[in-house]
């Protein structure tokens, strides 16, 4: 297997010499396809700066992990800004000093990858699109074969972007919940205990994440506590239901009718299985008689009602799990990249359409600003 890989990627290594030899010959013929193709010749990469912390907004992860972690940094940043203000408001006015003086003074190392320490850059924009910093071209090259890993053989398929979004996913929910971890890791033992500071913490919730039944939460179960839907733990998804019940419950029976399924769960399906889709209108007598459909299929003993474990197998459409967002982000790259419409990405195309795996571009005029709403 690994001799197939190093040919594949020697075949890949000749054909990308190859065209980029071509490139460099028609270089001005190429700005003139650019400016043909997408409208102008520069796009300019822009860096997000709103971040909304609530369990209920969910941003897409960046594609390049460069990108993500600067992203990572400035939300870091606002977070313990927004953290001290909160809870310190005594000290917030010093700490800001402090930061201040401290970025002001501290002797730099060369970060992983080459990458910068941000606090040296004024605008962490104008390192991104610094071609000679950082030249996308190069970035989704390099990228090409960590995603291309199941199986190796020269393509990126869709299977492929939705296991690389899920992976730099993971890794950006796991360094919050990290973050919001330390805070509350009162004893630094890496355990967090039933929260006697935190009001909002329910027990049924805290014991389904307590996998180990130690009274305890580690890093993991944390993590899980706070992502419940991509957390693999059978007790929380029950936990997701049951929620569920006790919120479209308005008889106080312990169970949905239909009549409490169609005015709330209903429509939460519809729109999970319609989103990226133009939905045509639908009519209440359609309505209503998808809504039967589904209801009857989940009330699998016949009452004409739903109990939490009824409602289990669409708990992944009331609340998407992250694999549900990487495929929206793999399909949108495929929609704009995949040239030839095999349902892959070869690395020519990969090159051809670097700017498709970045979320937001701009056009030639730095305040033109042009967002993509499929990843914004």
């Amino acid at each position: 297997m690994g001799k197939v890989s190093v040919i594949v990627y020697l075949t890949i290594g000749v054909t990308l010499l190859f065209y980029l030899s071509r490139h460099n010959n028609n270089n001005n013929h190429q700005q003139h396809h650019n400016i043909r193709r997408h409208g102008h010749s520069h796009r300019r990469l822009k860096v997000k700066s709103n971040f909304t912390f609530s369990e209920h907004h969910h941003d897409p992860i960046p594609f390049d992990p460069v990108v993500a972690e600067i992203e990572r940094n400035r939300e870091d940043k606002e977070w313990e800004r927004m953290y001290i203000e909160d809870h310190h408001k005594d000290i917030a006015g010093i700490a800001r000093a402090a930061a201040a003086a401290d970025a002001a003074t501290r002797d730099h190392a060369p970060g992983h990858e080459q990458q910068p320490e941000w606090e040296d850059f004024m605008d962490a924009e104008d390192y991104l699109n610094d071609e000679d910093k950082f030249n996308v071209t190069s970035r989704v090259t390099l990228l090409f074969p960590k995603i291309d890993v199941d199986p190796t053989d020269g393509f990126v398929s869709e299977k492929e972007l939705v296991q690389w979004h899920v992976r730099q996913s993971n890794k950006e929910v796991m360094h919050r919940s990290r973050r919001e971890f330390d805070v509350h890791d009162k004893n630094k033992d890496d355990n967090r205990s039933f929260g006697y500071d935190l009001g909002w913490w329910k027990v049924e919730h805290f014991n389904a994440s307590d996998i180990d039944e130690d009274g305890l939460l580690n890093i993991t179960e944390f993590n899980d506590f706070l992502h419940p839907a991509d957390a693999n733990n059978p007790k929380l998804l029950q936990w997701l239901c049951n929620e569920e019940i006790r919120e479209r419950d308005t008889d106080k029976d312990g169970t949905v009718s239909f009549n409490e399924f169609f005015h709330g769960l209903f429509d939460l399906v519809r729109n999970y299985e319609e989103e990226g889709h133009n939905s045509s209108h639908h009519s209440d007598d359609t309505d209503t008689s998808a809504a039967k459909e589904l209801f009857n299929q989940l009330d699998k003993d016949g009452d004409g009602l739903l109990t939490s474990l009824e409602l289990l197998p669409i708990i992944d459409k009331l609340h998407p799990p992250e694999r549900y967002y990487a495929k929206q982000q793999a399909d949108y790259i495929l929609s704009q990249a995949d040239t030839d419409k095999d349902g892959r990405l070869s690395l020519g195309e990969m090159i051809d359409n670097p700017y498709v795996f970045y979320s937001t571009v701009f056009s030639d005029d730095e305040d033109d600003y042009d967002y993509h709403a499929e990843l914004r």
